[in-house]
């Protein structure tokens, strides 16, 4: 009789494969809205009072469109935080089912899964390379999904370009959407390209696993 080597135990990611693209996908909208309030405010032109924050702590009364766009942006706040849960709920799974799948401990660490988008410079690279080794282990032998490396070049646009916009207060990101709304929307644009590229390597990671793992091993 022939004996068979099991197969690993992979835990399920479908579920929170779909969680992770609708969170996306619902990133992706929130910055359109968001891009779409700034061009409107662009376009609408400063008031003659001046933006809002008029320095010293004093606040002048906000327009319609400027209190509708403290609107967007905390919901767009909120739909980003959901999409970050939802992404590293899913990265957590799929990272677990590369360790059984490889028998090899991970590049990085657990902390890094979190540590890797908040620490300067090592964020410049460690989330991208967490995702190519999870690919390398699913799918040896296998090409890195082209939508990896879009994915993470438009973050890193986005990430440049809206640093320096969105570090400060709703009122002041307002005041540079009047005088420099270009920049904003550039980086607007770049993240949406990033949220809709993240949905397509979520979509390539997960269908790589169960393949892997459903495989019947040599005798």
């Amino acid at each position: 009789m022939n004996d068979h080597i099991a197969s690993p135990s992979l835990r399920p990611v479908r579920g929170a494969a779909r969680c992770a693209v609708a969170a996306l996908a619902l990133a992706a909208a929130a910055w359109v809205a968001r891009g779409l309030w700034q061009f409107q405010l662009a376009r609408s032109g400063m008031p003659a009072s001046g933006p809002p924050d008029q320095g010293d702590g004093r606040h002048r009364p906000l327009t319609a469109l400027e209190n509708a766009y403290h609107l967007v942006s905390a919901l767009g706040d909120a739909a980003t935080a959901l999409c970050a849960i939802a992404f590293l709920a899913w990265l957590w799974r799929v990272r677990d089912n590369a360790r059984a799948l490889s028998g090899q401990p991970p590049r990085y660490a657990w902390p890094w899964v979190y540590a890797g988008w908040i620490v300067p410079v090592m964020n410049l690279w460690v989330p991208r390379g967490i995702v190519a080794d999870i690919h390398r282990a699913s799918a040896p032998g296998e090409r890195l999904p082209r939508a990896v490396n879009w994915w993470w070049g438009l973050w890193l646009a986005g990430l440049s370009g809206l640093g320096p916009n969105y570090a400060d207060s709703t009122d002041k990101v307002i005041a540079r959407a009047y005088e420099g709304a270009p920049l904003l929307l550039a980086g607007d644009a770049a993240v949406v390209g990033a949220a809709l590229a993240g949905i397509f390597v979520v979509r390539a990671l997960t269908a790589a696993q169960p393949q892997r793992g459903n495989e019947p091993k040599r005798q």
